[in-house]
């Protein structure tokens, strides 16, 4: 990093003022700091900030915005697109804020933005409580919470900004602010689903629900089965009690723990969470197999955060990833057909997964928080994964032309954690009518944009 005698006091200042670690492009940590979870990003800020607190937070807020700079925020660094990191910019890395206090009177959990949902799920679960999250426990809280966040618990408790009770929030200006439905309820109405363009949350409230033993695990049918099961899936998914979750997906098997007999098959299916017993899940288990003969299934009692860890494993840090996503209201025979036809994987990792977004997020009104698809049924992620990087454009390119074929069939918009950096329009179409309503409030708390590094809405003029 060059800089004048000016601009290197300012960052001398800058260090001294910090509990936490300043990391520059000559610190012999920078390249392990700037490598976050895609394999794919290669970003070089000028400088990162790993934050121990929030006093650290603001005075990271305060540096960036009067020095200028693209200002990123990182928590668990699982932005597809590499936005938690910004070249030449100011990166502050939330990463060892990581306290967690669990209410079990209240069933309330605040925690710290440094955590990932598998830190929530280990303190939580100790209580025989969880909330809504994804998929893949690595994944930062921060990221998820303020897109939006659906997972296996969705159909039940809704997503996981309707369990967001409130959180403080440094805004550009510098200050902190406590945000919720009787403290600046712009903010918060903004902050659920309008990503990180209001500010670096520094604590979450999270509403919390008794979930300690799921019956959960996939099903595989072979790949030439896709157009009849799904079929069969689009019936009768809405009419499965709340209590009940699968997600639909075409994948190739991997290796240990699947059978021997099936690796590398190329499968779809059905990956369960059932929060009833087991004789409920059964029921329901055996319609799945009544449509089809399973290639594979195993779908056992588990306690939840093993549910949630599961795929980590399959993919940890460092794969190369390109996604693409869209929400889906119905799906019709012509999109089936196209499922079919680009279902084959280009890798073994990657993958397409139809996510359940019915049931209790139904029950919120589309202008009651910032996301804007209520009336949806899916999100649809197709992920192209692989650890070598050689296979980047082979990933990408399946990845986009799989969506392409689907996006006429779509609603329009998508989850803002599923896009990669695709425009202002595709923005303003995940955002609809409640786009200049957050550009209103973005110009109340962040008029000069200086959180831009992000899915960004425009403050309003």
């Amino acid at each position: 990093m060059s800089t004048t005698r000016d601009d290197s006091r300012t960052i001398e200042t800058l260090q001294m003022g910090l509990r936490g670690r300043l990391i520059l492009p000559t610190d012999p940590a920078y390249d392990e700091t700037r490598t976050i979870y895609n394999a794919m990003i290669d970003k070089r800020p000028r400088a990162i900030v790993q934050c121990a607190d929030v006093g650290d937070v603001i005075a990271a807020v305060n540096y960036g915005r009067e020095q200028g700079l693209d200002v990123a925020i990182r928590s668990g660094g699982h932005s597809g697109p590499g936005l938690a990191l910004a070249d030449d910019g100011l990166v502050l890395d939330l990463s060892p804020m990581k306290g967690i206090r669990v209410d079990p009177d209240t069933q309330t959990v605040r925690v710290e933005p440094g955590c990932v949902w598998g830190d929530v799920d280990h303190a939580t679960h100790a209580f025989g409580l969880a909330t809504v999250s994804g998929v893949i426990a690595t994944t930062g809280v921060g990221g998820l919470a303020l897109g939006g966040g659906h997972g296996y618990l969705t159909r039940k408790y809704g997503l996981t900004i309707d369990n967001l009770l409130s959180a403080d929030v440094v805004v550009a200006d510098g200050r902190l602010v406590h945000a919720s439905e009787d403290e600046n309820p712009d903010l918060f109405w903004a902050l659920r689903g309008g990503g990180g363009n209001f500010g670096v949350v520094t604590s979450f409230e999270f509403q919390l629900h008794p979930v300690e033993t799921v019956v959960a695990g996939p099903l595989f049918w072979p790949l030439d089965r896709l157009e009849e099961t799904m079929r069969w899936y689009r019936e009768w998914l809405p009419q499965l009690p709340e209590d009940v979750y699968a997600f639909y997906l075409v994948a190739e098997v991997p290796g240990d723990p699947f059978p021997a007999e099936i690796h590398g098959e190329h499968v779809c299916g059905l990956m369960w969470c059932c929060l009833g017993d087991e004789d409920e899940a059964e029921s329901f288990l055996q319609q799945a197999r009544d449509v089809a003969e399973p290639l594979f299934e195993h779908v056992d009692e588990m306690p939840y955060p093993v549910l949630q860890s599961m795929f980590d494993g399959l993919y940890p840090p460092g794969d190369q990833w390109y996604w693409k996503g869209d929400f889906v209201r119905d799906l019709s025979d012509e999109a089936i057909a196209e499922h079919r036809r680009f279902a084959d994987v280009p890798t073994p990792k990657s993958t397409m997964h139809l996510y359940p977004i019915d049931g209790a997020v139904h029950d919120v009104g589309d202008d009651e928080t910032a996301w804007n698809y209520r009336d949806a049924t899916w999100s649809m992620v197709i992920a192209g994964v692989d650890p070598d990087p050689a296979n980047r454009e082979k990933i990408s390119e399946w990845a986009t032309q799989y969506w392409e074929a689907l996006h006429p069939h779509s609603a329009g918009g998508s989850y803002v954690n599923f896009m990669m950096e695709e425009g202002d329009d595709r923005i303003r179409a995940t955002y609809g009518d409640n786009y200049e309503r957050l550009q209103r409030v973005k110009a109340e708390y962040d008029p000069d944009n200086v959180f831009h590094v992000n899915q960004n809405i425009e403050p309003a003029t």
